[in-house]
């Protein structure tokens, strides 16, 4: 079966070749539960965002909230970007590593979303809103099959998600040399457009990433693969929700 390629570095076409799989493994990979091992990492990324928010808002003032939880932005970012490199090289792990990644995550979204919600009140719960609405959307186009994963356009998302990691790179380097007024961080039209593309692309993903788990499950693969897929669908989201958030700053920085 040719399964195909995702952008998503967890999703690799190598991680679903299926002769690298041997025969003892009894119990195979599922749609349904992959599903269900995707709703049990939302809910984790969410505990653990709740957590954070709160607090964050039930400190006395803001700065002190704003203290209290910039730790937990380092701890959550750090050790989901550690805990994802692990699942990613430890395939049989998952089950364990993605959850811990799910918690991690959630706790650093909910810090920086806080920060944001102090700023622009209203701001997370339109981004939580458009994050799920456009998750939606993209699987209806993808089970409806308006849009149909071809060879080009898995080839133009990849490109497209490989310019957005090589701007964000070199973005990275240049704060590095205290150099942070780079006009994609601005709210100018050209920052605004540059944000809208990359969220058009992190949705696109969702499409690469919907098909390249149904495949995965018709292949027959290792029960664990369905923490490990969930795991991949999870990044690609997270990545989405962050690039919305970012997004709407920009606009109600405007007013």
């Amino acid at each position: 079966m040719n399964i195909g390629r995702s952008s998503n570095p967890a999703l690799s076409r190598s991680v679903f070749n299926t002769q690298s799989y041997t025969a003892s493994y009894t119990e195979v990979m599922t749609l349904n539960g992959t599903i269900n091992k995707s709703l049990a990492m939302l809910l984790l990324v969410i505990v653990g965002a709740m957590y954070t928010w709160k607090m964050f808002f039930g400190a006395a003032t803001i700065e002190a909230g704003a203290a209290l939880t910039s730790k937990w932005i380092m701890i959550g970012g750090i050790g989901g970007f550690i805990f994802s490199l692990i699942t990613i090289f430890k395939k049989t792990w998952a089950y364990i590593t993605a959850p811990i990644y799910a918690i991690l995550q959630g706790l650093f979204l909910g810090a920086i979303s806080a920060f944001f919600e102090a700023r622009y009140p209203g701001l997370v719960m339109q981004a939580v809103a458009l994050t799920f609405g456009t998750l939606f959307v993209m699987l209806i186009a993808y089970r409806t099959g308006m849009v149909k994963v071809t060879q080009k356009f898995r080839a133009g998302i990849i490109a497209a998600t490989g310019a957005v990691v090589l701007v964000y790179f070199i973005s990275i380097i240049f704060s590095l040399f205290g150099v942070n007024n780079l006009i994609i961080h601005s709210n100018g039209a050209f920052g605004i457009g540059i944000s809208v593309v990359i969220v058009i692309i992190a949705a696109l993903n969702l499409i690469l990433d919907f098909d390249f788990i149904a495949k995965g499950s018709q292949a027959g693969l290792p029960k664990y693969m369905e923490w490990y897929a969930a795991f991949g669908l999870m990044l690609t989201l997270i990545w989405l929700y962050i690039e919305i958030l970012r997004l709407l700053s920009k606009i109600a920085s405007r007013d």
